[in-house]
């Protein structure tokens, strides 16, 4: 049994580094997500851990550092969030491509313009093809786990790490959560062994060298391959810390979701806003049902075939616009993924939230009331629609 402690998100994931103890940290401060580094940082100055910590000019610089610092065979964490995480774009790609297993801890913010602080997917939705894993808490205790796996999982698959939490509603919400013993966070971890690194004479590599035709698809294609090994290792990785911490994780949650005849497929703390509504429902007897992804990259894309093959209608709901005309990022997967069942579930999309916009629990029933709808009469009246906005 872990120590029951009060800690907003930020204090959270910054706990979680402490525990885990990196070689190195780079980072650049930024709204909301400045707190994690900033108490991290205190974590340093007070001698809590032997971190080397590196205060930059920008994000591109941060993660410039922490490409440096991993190819060298450190540790290395970083955190970031919004304008932060598009300024590390060029860097992100180069994480990936080059297999460094740097870990993140993202705070999810808005992109401007109009410039706004607030929470929504639009950033880490942005880099959903760079080649990092992506891991979405619903709340701060899943933050601090995630994070902690987050090392094994980046490590162990030798790709980059990103692990999410909203922007004010996790990062600044005060919440009751466990937390482990620090021996059991560092024997989880364990030791960071790379098997090659720039400063190892013995078995000299280059990296990052230059690629034209030859060879470049070669290794964009074991990258991919790398992304498509990863599904199994972060579920060994999320056993065994279900196994420690008695708290299950798997690549994503079902609520309610095996005789579900209405379903809701959502990222992130709106998850824990949907459960409430879901218990309304079942005690009218509405058969109502959720699905919260958790590993957004790798995609689950067979594992969430399986699980919502036999649900008659669908809403999915993200938390950003892909801008596309096809409706958010998230909808466009899951409707990919169904695609090919004998029988098709209706689907129908939800963007919400942008911005910071509040979703309550009125929204989520008005969902659920427009998925009974659905239900009953087969129409689609709208594909994809926006909730909330003011016409």
């Amino acid at each position: 049994m872990g120590k029951m402690v009060a800690k907003t998100g930020n204090e959270a994931m910054a706990e979680a580094m402490r525990q885990i103890n990196p070689d190195v940290v780079a980072a650049y401060p930024i709204t909301p997500a400045t707190e994690v580094v900033q108490i991290f940082s205190t974590y340093v100055a007070d001698g809590l851990v032997q971190t080397e910590f590196i205060a930059v000019e920008s994000e591109h610089s941060a993660m410039s550092a922490c490409l440096g610092a991993v190819a060298t065979g450190a540790r290395t964490m970083t955190s970031t969030a919004s304008q932060g995480l598009a300024l590390m774009g060029e860097m992100l790609y180069i994480a990936s491509g080059l297999r460094l297993p740097i870990v993140m801890a993202e705070v999810n913010r808005a992109l401007s313009a109009p410039i706004n602080i607030h929470c929504d997917h639009s950033d880490t939705m942005g880099a959903r093809d760079s080649g990092w894993i992506q891991i979405y808490s619903e709340n701060a205790q899943e933050a601090y786990d995630n994070l902690i796996q987050g090392v094994r999982i980046a490590e162990e698959c030798l790709l980059p790490t990103m692990v999410m939490a909203d922007g004010f509603i996790i990062s600044h919400g005060m919440e009751s959560m466990e937390i482990l013993e620090d021996k059991e966070v560092q024997d989880f971890v364990g030791e960071y062994n790379p098997s090659s690194t720039l400063i190892n004479s013995e078995k000299p590599i280059t990296m990052g060298a230059l690629d034209f035709t030859d060879y470049y698809f070669e290794h964009r294609r074991s990258l991919a391959q790398a992304m498509i090994e990863a599904k199994e290792k972060i579920i060994k990785i999320s056993q065994e810390y279900s196994h420690l911490s008695k708290r299950k994780y798997q690549l994503f949650e079902k609520y309610m979701l095996d005789d579900a005849e209405i379903a809701i497929v959502v990222i992130g703390s709106t998850a824990g806003t949907a459960k409430v509504v879901i218990n309304e429902l079942r005690e009218k007897k509405i058969k109502a049902g959720l699905l919260k992804i958790r590993v957004f990259r790798p995609f689950p894309g067979e594992e969430l075939k399986e699980a919502l093959a036999n649900i008659p209608v669908i809403a999915v709901l993200d938390r950003a616009d892909s801008l596309s005309t096809m409706g958010g990022p998230l909808f466009i997967e899951i409707k990919s993924s169904l695609y090919g069942l004998e029988k098709q579930p209706q689907v129908v999309n939800y963007i919400y939230g942008l911005g910071g916009r509040d979703i309550n629990l009125h929204h989520l029933r008005e969902i659920y009331q427009d998925l009974q709808s659905l239900l009953k009469t087969g129409k689609v009246t709208s594909l994809v629609k926006y909730l909330g906005v003011r016409e």
